[in-house]
């Protein structure tokens, strides 16, 4: 049997764990050292006495993958930025943003839900994570809005779907993992998230407003907020856009010349601001433990995910399975862009089975080479390549697509995680009635994908201008 059968049998006995509900960390992990292990016995002919030396070797090979990649100092931003969310959460700076959303665009059509959408926004350009996005914005959000008279369904999809925000909008979690695994710089893939990021909150704003005006009883705006009340909210909301500012600052050094700092001290100095300004807001021992706790909880699963999913993709460099399905791709013979979407579709399955996370982690090592094999290679330029730019602009591009298709899968039933969050916090709603709130904006991230793959000047235009790519 060939390296390829074998990664290809592997993968399907990955794909059957995943499906009958085993954690995706744990089930990459073990398809990984069983794939190995039968990659090494079969170099030696299946002799019954090499086995256990391919048992050894398998298990050497898998046990250096943590300590090699977890120890990479870009993986320091993924607690860092998760724990910037929480701060800026018992910092009460969520509630000031939201506060300071519904005074100003509460008069809107479903306007709690256009605040929502915007105060969430703000939020994910201080927090890494989805999921902790979510559980806040459920808290501050849905009260407000059903005591305003708003369809329970409505207020539920409102924040599952806007907390996926975070996903794109840096500092983003998932974005970092995506530079990791495709070996991008982080720095441009997190300056590219904020046009696509602001994009995608208007076009979710747009279709809260749109649902708003169609069915009035869904949501009805809100009114009474003088314009000296609008004013004196914004205050409340300035540390967020202060913190944003010095980090986009730090990193990027819009002046000219070099960046001041890595992404890492970027974001920890963004860390030790919502700090002291949860500090000089009263914030107390007790809800900095909890910071602390929740930061620790959600970095140790993206940390597990990421362990588990690395051996698979060490399995998949010796099985040699990322070639062959770039090769396999190009040979269909079909435009690059029918297959790019085709590629997308296909993304869109897998995330109704699989968690955002894993999902890429487990996707890219042998996607990855694929999209970029369709757009001309590694040595390609933008005038030769098949969508318009060169190897790196490829790689940010679909990056920012493939994240947002990981969003997509947030919402998406059975395993949309933001979903049973929110169910989860609130427990005057089931998972159905979330599910069912969530499904109109499906419709919302289809045109925002559309709009990305049509329009590559979404995603580049930032890293063009402040990076020169």
């Amino acid at each position: 049997m060939t390296s390829i059968e074998i990664g290809l049998w592997v993968t399907a006995g990955l794909l059957a764990l995943v499906l009958i509900g085993t954690r995706v960390a744990f089930a990459a992990a073990l398809a990984g050292l069983v794939g190995l292990v039968w990659i090494f016995w079969s170099k030696k002919g299946y002799d019954a006495g090499e086995l256990s030396w391919a048992i050894a070797v398998a298990v050497k090979t898998a046990g250096q993958v943590p300590h090699s990649k977890v120890s990479s100092q870009e993986l320091s931003l993924i607690p860092i930025f998760v724990l910037i969310g929480y701060l800026a959460y018992y910092a009460g700076l969520t509630k000031a943003l939201f506060t300071a959303a519904k005074r100003w665009v509460g008069w809107l059509p479903g306007g709690l839900g256009v605040s929502t959408v915007f105060a969430t926004a703000g939020f994910a350009a201080v927090s890494g994570a989805s999921v902790a996005t979510s559980a806040v914005f459920a808290r501050i959000a849905i009260p407000e809005m059903l005591a305003e008279g708003y369809d329970k369904r409505f207020a539920a999809g409102v924040v599952a779907a806007a907390g996926t925000l975070a996903s794109l909008i840096p500092p983003s979690a998932i974005l970092v993992i995506y530079a990791i695994i495709v070996e991008q710089d982080v720095g441009a893939l997190l300056l590219a998230g904020f046009i696509p990021g602001a994009f995608s909150a208007v076009i979710y704003a747009t279709m809260v407003i749109g649902m708003a005006m169609v069915w009035k009883k869904l949501g009805p705006p809100v009114t009474g907020f003088s314009w000296g009340e609008r004013f004196a909210a914004l205050p409340g909301a300035l540390p967020i856009v202060f913190v944003v500012l010095i980090i986009i600052f730090f990193i990027y050094n819009p002046f000219g010349g070099d960046a001041w700092g890595t992404p890492s001290e970027g974001g920890a100095l963004g860390a030790f601001l919502v700090f002291l300004i949860a500090l000089w807001r009263g914030m107390r021992w007790k809800e900095f433990k909890s910071a602390i706790l929740e930061t620790a909880k959600l970095s140790v699963m993206i940390f597990t995910i990421i362990w588990g999913v690395l051996i698979y993709v060490r399995f998949l460099g010796f099985a040699d399975l990322p070639g062959a399905f770039s090769d396999w791709i190009q040979s269909l013979h079909q435009p690059p862009m029918v297959t790019l979407l085709l590629i997308l579709c296909a993304y869109a399955i897998l995330g109704m089975f699989m968690d955002a996370i894993g999902m890429l982690l487990l996707t890219l090592p042998i996607v990855f080479p694929a999209v970029i094999a369709l757009n001309g290679g590694e040595a390609v330029t933008a005038a030769e390549s098949a969508f318009g730019m060169n190897a790196t602009g490829c790689a940010i591009w679909f990056g920012i697509i493939v994240v947002k298709m990981a969003e997509l899968c947030l919402i998406t039933p059975p395993i949309g995680l933001n979903c049973f969050v929110v169910a989860g916090v609130r427990p005057e709603l089931s998972v159905q009635d979330v599910f069912r709130g969530a499904s109109p904006f499906f419709v919302a991230d289809a045109l925002t994908i559309a709009g990305l793959v049509a329009f590559p000047a979404i995603v580049l235009y930032l890293p063009g201008l402040l990076l020169g790519l």
